[in-house]
Parts: C-alpha cells; structure tokens; sequence
C-alpha cells in the first residue's frame, strides 16, 4: 500500500489524512507553525457528526524531515496561491527504492491536486510528470490548530479523481490504488473521462466564497454571488470552456452525502474563504477562483 503525503494539512488535508489513517493508511501530514506544533503535541481531532476521534499521525515541516520512497503518493492540499512554492519545495525530494536514490518527486511520484480552482494542475505540470486533478466536494471547518470538522454523513465526502490531461487509461494502477483507499476512507470517488470538467463547475460555485467572507452576516451577499456565478458561465462559453452540466452536478450531489450538525458547531461557520479569513492567514484564494474568470475574460 502507498504512504501518502499530504502537503497543506489544513481543512482539506487534514480531513484527507484522518480518514485515510483511521482506516489504518501510513499517513504523513504536512503543516507548519502553530498547527504543525499541536500536531505533533496532541495529535489530530476529526469531528463529524457521528465522531469524535483523536489520532496520532507523522506530522513533518518539509521534505528534508523524511525519506520518499518510489511507492509514496503526494496530495497537495494548499490553497492556490500557496501552491507553487510547495510544488518547488518538494519536486526535487529524492526519492528511494530498496535503499537507492533512485529519482526525485517530480520525476517519479504522483502528485494529487486537492484544491480549489483550475490553476494548480497547470502550475504542478512545470514540476512533476504525474499530475492528478481532484475536485473535492467535502463540508469541511478547520479554525483551530489540530483540529478539522467534516460536516457531512454517512459518507464524508465525494472526491472526483482523475488524470490530469485526461488519458483514458484503465491501467493507470496510482489512479486506482488511490481511488480504492480514498473509497475505503469513506469518500465517494467517481473517476470521470475528464476530471476539469468538475474542476470548471465548481469554479463557477467558487467565486460566491468572496461575497460570503466579506458581507457575512451584515447583508443578503446571495444576488451578488447570482450576478457573479452568470458572468462565470458567460466567460467560460464565450472562450470555449466546457464544464458539466447543472442536471449532472446536481444528480452527483443527490446521490452523495448529506450535511448534519456537529456538536458545538455553529451551523453559520462560512466556507473556505472565510475561515482563511477566521484564521488570520493574511491571504486568500480569490485571485484563482474569481480572478481566474477575470484572466480568461481578458484572454
């Protein structure tokens, strides 16, 4: 089985890893500062609505804390704006084989992009071979150094997976193997033909995170994020863009999980965007989610 590397263990990796390790996956969790320091200290806490679990798990600052091996997969769960640094902090990682270097990470192991936007994929190409887009679906909260919340039951989430450009490839064992222990670990994983396509639809969904930061609970933001998801489409077909339909994203979501309450948490906890904000990281993704439609619309 592969040890999985999960760079950015915040809300999306640190939900990732926990499921992965309670169903008994080698697990790595990647973090810094005060999370990495807590991490470490008291392990990790998942709560959901049925669970409320603390696991100890590997936590590491960077590639120079740990020995790859030729069987290790990379999911990178940073924001966007994070990404590129990662990517160039790990492609040059050595990478070993019964005790021999016998490569680097961004020649000899897949790489798993887990998080918001279309950008990232593009950005991983410039440094690794294997490149996997994954277009998460998942409730998730994490405010507080070593912990995350999913909010969502019975299943905690749907992970489309695919390789990233689509190659139509059955035998892809790294694409099977990981969809097997992400379906393991209590994650829906369709494999789709063509895994932008979700990444797309969800980018339209994505730039209302902005207006919901920032107006919150002081104003009706809902005909802002209208306005904006419509000028999204209007982009996207005017530049040839495809993305799946609201008929076919709104079949997969009906067939997927449901949101429940978690104890202690306050059903007007916002969405990613937000808790960057929440959390005081002094930068969010809206450059690659609503400045993505402005990049296209200016090309």
């Amino acid at each position: 089985m592969p040890r999985y590397i999960i760079v950015g263990a915040g809300a999306v990796g640190a939900a990732l890893g926990s499921r992965l390790g309670l169903v008994g996956r080698d697990v790595v969790l990647v973090a810094r500062g005060d999370h990495l320091t807590a991490l470490r200290e008291r392990g990790l806490r998942l709560r959901t609505p049925d669970e409320d679990v603390t696991m100890s798990l590997q936590a590491i600052g960077g590639p120079e804390e740990i020995e790859l091996d030729i069987d290790d997969v990379l999911i990178l769960a940073t924001k966007t704006q994070q990404a590129n640094e990662a990517l160039v902090t790990w492609t040059d990682a050595a990478v070993h084989h019964s005790a021999q270097a016998v490569g680097t990470a961004g020649g000899r192991l897949p790489i798993f992009i887990a998080l918001n936007g279309v950008a990232a994929e593009t950005i991983a190409h410039r440094y690794f071979r294997l490149v996997y887009g994954v277009c998460v679906w998942m409730p998730v909260v994490h405010l507080l150094p070593a912990e995350v919340i999913i909010r969502s039951t019975p299943r905690s989430g749907t992970l489309h997976v695919g390789r990233v450009p689509a190659n139509h490839d059955d035998e892809d064992q790294a694409l099977q193997q990981v969809a097997l222990d992400l379906v393991a670990a209590n994650f829906d994983v369709p494999l789709p033909d063509d895994v932008m396509l979700w990444k797309y639809r969800k980018l339209i969904s994505n730039v209302g995170n902005v207006f919901q930061a920032l107006v919150a609970r002081n104003g009706d933001w809902r005909p802002l994020v209208t306005d904006a998801e419509a000028e999204a489409r209007r982009v996207l077909d005017a530049a040839g863009i495809r993305y799946i339909s609201e008929a076919e994203e709104a079949a997969a979501r009906a067939a997927g999980f449901i949101i429940k309450p978690v104890p202690g948490v306050p059903a007007s906890v916002g969405g990613s965007t937000w808790q960057s904000l929440q959390r005081g990281t002094r930068n969010i993704e809206t450059d690659y989610l609503n400045g993505e439609i402005v990049m296209i619309a200016h090309r």
